[in-house]
Formats: C-alpha cells, structure tokens, sequence
C-alpha cells in the first residue's frame, strides 16, 4: 500500500468560520467526543459554534480545548476543519504538512492551489468525494443539499399568495398550490418530498429517465425529458452538461408547465460548470403574478433568467429568490449532518493509518494515495494539485506527491 502518514497527526483545529453568512461549524460537541474517544485532540476557536447552537461550553465537556482566535494555533497544529475555506491570511500560518478538509470550491482556484503548494498543506476538497456506496456516509453535498431542498419549499410557501394544500370550507373549497422541480438529485426529491406534506401537486423534470421510479414513489409527477434529442449522460453520481439543442427542447417543454405553476424549486447543477439555463426571460413572461421560484442553482448562473444570488427579485408580480446559502440557514442540523459527515471520512483516515502500520491506536490520519476516496478528494499535497483538470494548472509531474 502506497500509503503517506503526516507525522503524529493528531491535533486538530476547529475555526469559526469567517465567510460572510455563514453559521455552520465543523464539528459538533457529539462528533468531538466520537473522534476524542479515537485519540485525536481537538482545540475549538470560542464562538466557533455559537451561530449553530454549540456553546464553548458544550465543546469543552466533549473533550475539546477551546482557545482564543490568533492565538497562534493555526501554526502548531496538524490538521484544520473547515466549512468553507478560509481567509488567505490565516492559511498563510498553516505548518508545513498539515492537512485541511473542508468545502473548498476547487474549481478554478488557482490562487488558493498556489498557497496551498507553497504552504505544502495535504488539502481534501469535500465537494470531490466520490459517490460510491463506501462514500456515503461523508458526502456532504448529499447532507446539505437535503437540507437545501427543504428549505427552498418553506421559502417558496411563505412567499406564495394562496395556501399549498387542498382546504374545504364553508366558503368552498381551496384548490392545492402546483408546484414544478427542476432536478431529481437529492434537493430536488427532498423539495418535492417537502411540497407534498405540505400539500402541494408536485411535477418534476429531470434529464434522466431513470428518475422517474424516484419521483413517483415520492407522489410526484414526472416529467419525462424531450425523447428528440439525446439526453447528457451521467458520471459519477452527476449529471453532464447538456447540449444547446436538448436544452432547448426542454425550456419548451417546460413553458407549458411554468405557465400553470404556483411554486417553482430551481435545483438543476452540473459539478465545475455553469447550471444550465433552463428558464428565458419569455418563460417568465408566462408565469402568473403571485407564483414564487426559488432558485437553488443562483451562485452557478442559475437555471431560471432574472435571478440574483442572495437576493429576492419582484418581476412583473412573480416572486423570484436567489437562494444562494440555503444550509447556513438551517445551521444547527445542517452542522451536526456535515460534522457526522466529516467524523466518518476522518475515521476512514484513522483505518487507514492502522492498516499501514500505525500501531492500530488510531492517532494518526493515513493518506493512501492509492484509496479512491482519499484519490478522489485529495486535492493537493507535498506541494502539488492533484486534480489540475479543475483549476487550469500545469499537470502534475509524473511521481510527484506520491
């Protein structure tokens, strides 16, 4: 086994996370104690989970030091968790060798491969985790996505101007809101599970045929993808990008369906590319006044025309929401998914450490270069990208960093 050990791995950081919004932390007192109890050491910045509902007080009966930001541990430590990366400047302190592992928007980061290489920080991109069955309990696009979906719908609801499900009253009876998906990933059926309780008549497209066993059993109804043109294929748990000429045909087959919808939950993404457009402005046109779409794609472009991220757009009497930052929203649960998500690959890197002799104590991170989940993930190390197709960077020198 090609197998790569920092040495005596074990002290490990928990910032707060200094990215404007964002309320979600690491790890939770819960998953401080579970990797505690498998000899890793833990020093958590004070305040680091307060937005989240953890208190430092909380952290310190799991077993973790908690220590004042610049108090000069992001220079002694071994590893960092974090959410998302980050500044520059607090990077610039990380040791030598150390390893991070967090959401760290790989694609096209070129100044931040540049730092990492120079710092030779082993970095693990969570976005990149293959999607194998052995993966699944680290996959943290899955666990916030879920929570994104969710939230979309409540969003949507509030927003709307009639209720969501069927009422009848002495008055008369209330006809359930329509709602339309776009994407059966994990958003989208969480969206579509989340409409349905609430009442709604759900209708979801998606490119893959295959989702359509998905979507029924979750009550909705799906919407076949245009059969005249070649739908994009899927990779690894992903959908492709798709041509210009299936794009087209789904935008018309979809204006039949915005122009009856009350709600509309945006979630189509492709991995390091743009989301596709799947909504014009003459879509638009067509909604009636008063429906919402809540688009979940914003950040990437979007999938819907006239949406902005982090914004809440009024046009022409149609509600449109750039829901950019959904999980931070939720942060107590969608902290406590994400931490479970990271203890579970750490303790992978636990495994691995013993299985290439690290004595079984289970106090030092393995990198097996050869593991896919740490191959598929591991961004950079001893000072290489690993992965160069995602940021333009000059390939990898044959045997460097192995």
């Amino acid at each position: 086994m090609d197998a790569v050990r920092p040495p005596a791995l074990t002290q490990l950081l928990i910032p707060r996370e200094r990215h404007p919004g964002e309320a979600r932390v690491a790890a939770t007192p819960e998953t401080v104690q579970r990797l505690a109890a498998k000899g890793l050491i833990f020093h958590v910045e004070a305040g680091a989970g307060l937005a989240s509902g953890f208190s430092d007080a909380d952290y310190a009966s799991a077993g973790a030091a908690i220590s004042e930001p610049g108090n000069g541990l992001w220079s002694e430590v071994d590893g960092l968790l974090c959410v998302q990366t980050p500044p520059a400047a607090l990077l610039e302190r990380l040791r030598s060798g150390a390893l991070m592992a967090g959401m760290l928007s790989p694609y096209r980061a070129l100044e931040l491969v540049e730092l990492l290489n120079r710092r030779q920080v082993s970095a693990l991109a969570l976005e990149l985790l293959p999607r194998i069955s052995r993966a699944q309990s680290m996959d943290v696009l899955s666990s916030q996505a879920n929570i994104a979906g969710y939230k979309a719908v409540l969003l949507a609801a509030a927003a709307l101007d009639r209720y969501v499900p069927m009422l009848m009253t002495a008055a008369g009876t209330i006809q359930p809101a329509r709602a339309l998906v776009l994407g059966a990933g994990v958003a989208g059926l969480q969206a579509l599970a989340t409409a349905r309780r609430l009442g709604a008549v759900v209708t979801v497209s998606d490119v893959r045929p295959a989702a359509r066993e998905q979507v029924e059993s979750l009550g909705g109804r799906f919407l076949a993808p245009p059969d005249q043109v070649p739908a994009p294929e899927e990779q690894g748990g992903y959908a492709q990008a798709a041509s210009e000429a299936f794009l087209a045909a789904q935008r018309e087959q979809l204006a039949e369906q915005l122009a009856v919808a009350d709600m509309v939950i945006c979630t189509a993404q492709v991995p390091g590319r743009p989301a596709p457009r799947l909504i014009s402005e003459a879509m638009l046109d067509r909604m009636r006044p008063g429906s919402v779409l809540v688009d979940l794609a914003v950040a990437q472009g979007g999938n819907s025309a006239a949406t902005v991220s982090g914004e809440t757009v009024l046009r022409q009497g149609v509600i449109l929401i750039g829901a950019d930052a959904l999980p931070s929203s939720v942060p107590h649960h969608a902290s406590a998914l994400y931490a479970r998500n990271l203890a579970a690959l750490l303790e992978h890197l636990l495994g691995l450490a013993g299985e290439s002799g690290g004595g079984g104590e289970g106090r030092t991170l393995g990198l097996d270069l050869e593991d896919p989940i740490v191959a598929g993930c591991l961004f950079t190390h001893a000072g290489s990208c690993r992965r160069p197709d995602l940021v333009g960077v000059a390939e990898t020198p044959v045997g460097a960093g192995s």
